[in-house]
């Protein structure tokens, strides 16, 4: 894994909002993240538990926007394997300047054959913790092309975004009548091989083309939060139970709901 960032990649991904790191899964290790992801999402979609993806109604917009299936590593033995490496916290932690980092959540993110763009969005306001500091890991387990829908991100604007949000639905500009002033920025195209990561700050306003091929893309997915986070009142992916028990402010640092898995001291 090519986990070792240089001062370089810091700098660059504290003034854009996401940086790009190809060959970041070796050849045996990227067949290990496609075996666990595909095992893991096919006993996800063959669950009765529809709260942790989006298929109940597999002709929805969303639906063909792409199958998410969200905590993976809570079900599956290889993806907490995988989810739960220190490293991967190391790096979040590392690019995002924070001194330890939770799972928030992971998820697959499979964009379907002839599937529908993602809308322009932004990642934090969804969450349960409101952060200038959160950050996600993409990593692609299939080339990420324009032809099949890979991301596309609009640089610097972790840096003036707001808790407003649009969601990822039909209309893939919605989020630029929140922001009119990110019209002029250049969108920046961020294909890349099989293997590579993308990690970009919860923040910075991203979205994905159409999927125009005959074949599924494929990405498997970790939002992290910084330690020392606290609950804002929205739900999101909280279990009910322990929702129920949060007031505004609490600290999440629940190590069952959304464990730590590294720390700088």
């Amino acid at each position: 894994m090519r986990d070792q960032l240089d001062e370089r990649q810091i700098a660059q991904y504290r003034e854009q909002g996401f940086l790009i790191i190809e060959g970041f899964l070796d050849a045996e290790e990227l067949a290990d993240w496609r075996k666990q992801v595909d095992e893991a999402v096919y006993e996800r979609l063959e669950s009765r538990d529809q709260g942790l993806h989006n298929q109940g109604d597999p002709d929805s917009y969303y639906a063909r926007v792409f199958t998410q299936c969200l905590k993976l590593a809570d079900t599956h033995e290889g993806m907490h394997r995988l989810m739960h490496d220190e490293r991967l916290g190391r790096l979040a932690g590392t690019l995002a300047g924070v001194e330890g980092i939770r799972i928030w959540h992971d998820q697959a993110l499979i964009k379907p054959p002839f599937g529908n763009p993602t809308a322009w969005h932004l990642d934090n306001p969804y969450w349960s913790f409101s952060s200038r500091d959160a950050i996600s890991l993409w990593v692609a387990l299939d080339d990420a092309t324009q032809a099949n829908g890979c991301m596309w991100y609009l640089p610097g604007t972790h840096l003036t975004a707001r808790p407003d949000n649009a969601g990822i639905a039909e209309d893939i500009a919605g989020l630029f009548r929140i922001y009119p002033e990110w019209r002029s920025i250049e969108p920046v195209c961020a294909a890349c091989p099989a293997g590579s990561a993308v990690l970009h700050n919860g923040l910075t306003a991203h979205g994905a083309g159409a999927n125009m091929t005959n074949r599924p893309r494929r990405a498997m997915t970790c939002a992290y939060m910084p330690d020392g986070s606290t609950f804002n009142g929205i739900q999101n992916v909280l279990p009910a139970d322990y929702f129920a028990t949060l007031s505004v402010g609490d600290p999440l640092d629940d190590q069952a709901v959304n464990p730590l898995i590294w720390s700088k001291a």
